[in-house]
């Protein structure tokens, strides 16, 4: 179930959202009605970022042994190609 705390409760209830983001869930967190921010175990943060961080290194080593550059155009156009075929 979708955990949505108001962001006072990150100060009032500290245990029980740690609780909750040791389990595994995200806290969704509200200011005066509007979403401000969410709150992820270390572990749930690191499962997210894990493969960006690979991804990027990847990329940088591509770069670094290839000459070829390509406009904004020729790499949103080919990713927007793939996502439609």
């Amino acid at each position: 179930m979708i955990q949505i705390k108001p962001v006072s409760d990150l100060r009032n209830k500290f245990p029980e959202i740690e609780r909750i983001v040791n389990g595994g869930e995200p806290v969704y967190l509200t200011k005066n009605g509007y979403g401000a921010m969410v709150v992820l175990s270390l572990e749930e943060y690191s499962k997210l970022t894990s493969g960006v961080e690979a991804a990027l290194d990847e990329a940088d080593l591509a770069a670094e042994t290839d000459s070829r550059r390509y406009t904004r155009e020729e790499v949103f156009g080919n990713l927007r190609s793939r996502k439609n075929d």
